[in-house]
């Protein structure tokens, strides 16, 4: 019997370990370990998901104690099980399991994706906070046009009770409430119900598959990060960013993603400069040279006149894992207040609490905005609380969600939103056309 650890981040990892390791006599998975996300570490992947043979659970342990971990327990593997990192962290992190004896080991697709009764279209990115969540909301429009019903499934996103969450729906705001769903929940599943989308969720994807064919006509998978798709797609679309050209080819496994797609998305085209956008054009031409190629931009929309930004000092509070191992220093918030005419961007630092200023301490580039972090109650007070000690005079959300839905602001806010737009053509229509689904 082999000995395994998956490496992971409270997402993938799980998912790996439910469709290629629960159940199974020849391996026994040891333990996970978690980075990225808060609090995830000392917790335990719990026996009601786990399955037979693991009647205490899991442990989860911090990625710091691999190395340690190998040699105590004699591991055998260690899968690696998470996202948005570059080709040389995956193989620092590689070089340190083999280091202490043990194999390496990264699952492909043919060993860890679902398959569907239904049609499914899928929706990654190269890197996060490239624009997939605004071209699976548009996806997911073109479809209900052409008189589909439409599931969307979102990669996971475990920060609460991990038995309670292994099969989640969302079809109103309540629903929100009732799960106690996080800011970092919230950005993603809030603007699909704001446009008519249920959104399926959780911990077990092979149980939410199938409750969600149950309910529609095609399965929109809303990938996480730049993971690659937990359900097998019938047409595989990739958002790629010319804001930073040449991480298409550099994160994993965003890469992958890239060379697997059916149609990239080059997004914010209206923002990038053009040299970023030839770049990551001619990326894809390169790796992938049948993919299509959708031109598209993201232009945003201030919820009231932008008059009200003129002369202020404005405090940018944008999506958090876009800021921190995203590695973007600038978003819609940022390009609102700039277009407004802001007398200036408020730093947050000086006035940040909690895990608010170790994040800010942790992602030095981060300096003039302040990134949404709220992976649990403490951390939304502790949002607050800054938000509330800076000395700004006008606040610009540029999160995927209203922050005011769930935060108590004591200073003036305005909201930024945007919207996918195309761009000539070939179309995502057409694509979805051309392979039938609509």
């Amino acid at each position: 019997m082999k000995r395994v650890v998956i490496a992971g981040a409270a997402g993938r990892d799980f998912h790996n370990f439910n469709v290629a390791f629960r159940g199974r006599d020849d391996f026994r998975v040891i333990a996970f370990t978690a980075t990225q996300i808060p609090d995830i570490e000392g917790r335990v992947y719990p026996a009601a998901l786990a399955g037979e043979g693991y009647p205490d659970g899991i442990p989860i342990v911090a990625e710091e104690e691999l190395s340690e971990l190998v040699q105590r327990e004699e591991i055998d593997e260690v899968v690696f099980a998470y996202s948005d990192v570059t080709h040389e962290h995956v193989m620092h992190i590689g070089s340190m399991v083999l280091a202490a004896g043990a194999d390496y080991v990264l699952l492909g697709p043919r060993s860890t994706e679902l398959r569907s009764s239904k049609p499914v279209v899928a929706i990654c990115a190269v890197r996060t906070g490239s624009g997939k969540s605004q071209t699976t909301r548009h996806v997911a429009g073109l479809l209900r046009q052409a008189g589909k019903r439409v599931a969307v499934l979102r990669h996971p996103m475990p920060y609460g009770d991990l038995t309670k969450q292994a099969v989640q729906r969302f079809e109103r705001y309540e629903d929100l409430e009732a799960a106690d769903a996080t800011i970092e929940e919230r950005e993603e599943y809030e603007p699909h119900l704001a446009e008519g989308n249920i959104v399926f969720a959780g911990i077990d994807y092979a149980a939410i598959l199938e409750r969600a064919e149950q309910e529609a006509d095609v399965i929109v998978w809303d990938g996480g990060n730049n993971d690659t798709p937990f359900i097998g797609p019938d047409l595989h679309i990739v958002v790629v960013d010319p804001h930073r050209p040449g991480h298409e080819l550099r994160y994993h496994p965003g890469e992958q993603n890239l060379r697997m797609a059916d149609v990239c998305v080059v997004n914010k085209t209206d923002t990038a400069p053009p040299t970023g956008v030839e770049a990551v054009i001619e990326s894809i031409r390169e790796v992938n040279p049948v993919a299509k190629i959708v031109r598209a931009a993201s232009p945003f929309q201030v919820e009231e006149d932008t008059h009200q930004i003129e002369g202020k000092r404005v405090l940018a509070i944008e999506d958090g894992p876009t800021l921190t191992h995203g590695e973007m220093s600038y978003g819609a918030a940022v390009l609102a207040a700039k277009q407004g005419g802001a007398a200036g961007l408020v730093d947050p630092r000086p006035f940040a609490v909690g895990s608010i200023k170790e994040t800010l301490a942790k992602y030095p580039h981060v300096k003039e905005l302040l990134p949404a972090m709220g992976y649990g109650r403490k951390q939304m007070e502790e949002l607050r609380e800054t938000i509330a000690r800076s000395d700004a005079e006008l606040v610009l959300i540029g999160t995927p969600i209203d922050l005011r839905r769930v935060i108590d602001l004591d200073k003036p806010a305005l909201r930024v939103t945007y919207k996918l737009q195309e761009i000539g053509e070939p179309t995502l229509s057409q694509a979805l056309s051309e392979r039938g689904i609509i």
